[in-house]
């Protein structure tokens, strides 16, 4: 991408390897920035100039630059060490004359808590009401003070995908950064994949949405099924204290458990931490004999308890992206290998950036992903394996 220089929060990501190598650049972005940490722990990170002859230029060795900044999960870093690295890279960024400060961060930090105790912190598309100002309770608004920070430390625009709460931090993230802020929808890129593996029949398809949060992009996803249009399933729930939730096909839902016997169900979510409420979903559904259900979800935390619930035989296929890096450690996935399938999706991301940022360039050709797949999986030998 025309003089825009990729660098990463940490290093050794390859993630941030290969949106860089998809928009272009050929210096290794470790080349680029030195992530110095001082021995007292204070991180310091400096960019990297070739050449320093020009003292004139001093401080201002960036101008013309714009500057992207891929930030994702590391296996030894925790969030917050993240966030604070991006605030520090960025600041660097706009006092060595950047022109434009972008970051990339697939899954935002910070975006649970997308409201506060009271009603002037957050905005949301439901009356809030005594329970729901009860949950935030003594905590801090925290994604505002994040989109404070980043725009604080020069930070001009911010991609995400699939992120957590749509309405409340797109209207944040619009504000504070003028419009320049875009949550990157997968639906395209699911669409392609279940079109063009083998992981479905086309003819009995039923996209799910497990609860009315993911209602609005189980939507978009079945709508991309234009040719051959597909079912939908919408679930409620209800949540009877911390970890116990009652599921049921919503009163509103076009089809409802009389009618999947024999079909393919995708179950859609953006996130799974638990996979409390998805065991429950599928299991809901596994009463009334469809042939398959899938779980397709954007962001895979992979915690102890939560493999330990997807391994039940009710769920047949896990399929998920690497926006969290660590899952695609197969060994700390566990008994899951068998049933789980991770789409790479770093050139679909790159395809986005250019559509925004250089719209002229036409993007990326297809396909925009790779999958990646065990040969625990059954599927393993199938067309689209990272295998091949």
């Amino acid at each position: 991408m025309n003089k825009t220089l990729v660098v990463g929060n940490y290093a050794d990501s390859v993630f941030v390897a290969d949106i860089a190598h998809h928009l272009g650049q050929k210096e290794n972005y470790q080349d680029l920035i030195a992530l110095k940490t001082f021995h007292n722990s204070e991180f310091c990170p400096r960019y990297i100039f070739g050449d320093r002859e020009d003292k004139n230029m001093i401080g201002r060795r960036l101008e013309g630059q714009k500057v992207l900044i891929v930030s994702t999960s590391s296996p030894r870093m925790n969030r917050n060490e993240l966030a604070m690295h991006n605030l520090l890279i960025a600041r660097a960024a706009r006092e060595n004359g950047a022109e434009r400060v972008s970051l990339l961060e697939p899954d935002l930090f910070f975006s649970a808590q997308d409201r506060g105790p009271r009603p002037e912190y957050g905005q949301t598309l439901f009356t809030r009401d005594s329970v729901d100002y009860e949950k935030f309770d003594g905590q801090p608004f925290s994604a505002k003070l994040y989109a404070d920070l980043l725009r604080e430390a020069g930070v001009n625009q911010v991609f995400t995908v699939h992120n957590h709460s749509p309405f409340s931090l797109r209207m944040l993230y619009q504000e504070h950064f003028d419009g320049m802020f875009v949550d990157l929808r997968p639906v395209d890129l699911y669409a392609d994949y279940l079109k063009s593996s083998d992981i479905v029949n086309l003819d009995d398809l039923i996209i799910c949405a497990p609860d009315k949060g993911a209602h609005e992009f189980a939507t978009q996803l079945a709508e991309q099924f234009t040719e051959k249009p597909v079912g939908y399933l919408r679930m409620s729930k209800e949540r009877r204290g911390e970890r116990e939730v009652i599921v049921q096909p919503a009163t509103c839902s076009p089809l409802q458990l009389g009618d999947i016997e024999g079909k393919d169900i995708v179950v859609v979510d953006d996130m799974v931490r638990t996979g409390r409420t998805i065991l429950e979903t599928c299991k809901v559904i596994r009463k009334a004999k469809p042939r398959k259900i899938i779980f397709l979800v954007t962001h895979f935390y992979s915690s102890r308890e939560g493999r330990a619930l997807l391994d039940d035989p009710v769920i047949d296929e896990i399929v998920t992206t690497n926006t969290i890096p660590a899952i695609l450690n197969r060994d700390e996935q566990g008994r899951l290998r068998h049933k789980m399938v991770v789409l790479r999706i770093s050139r679909w991301i790159a395809h986005n950036l250019f559509m925004n940022l250089q719209p002229e360039s036409g993007g990326l050709k297809m396909p925009h992903f790779v999958e990646d797949i065990s040969s625990k999986n059954p599927r393993w030998k199938g067309k689209y394996g990272a295998h091949h």
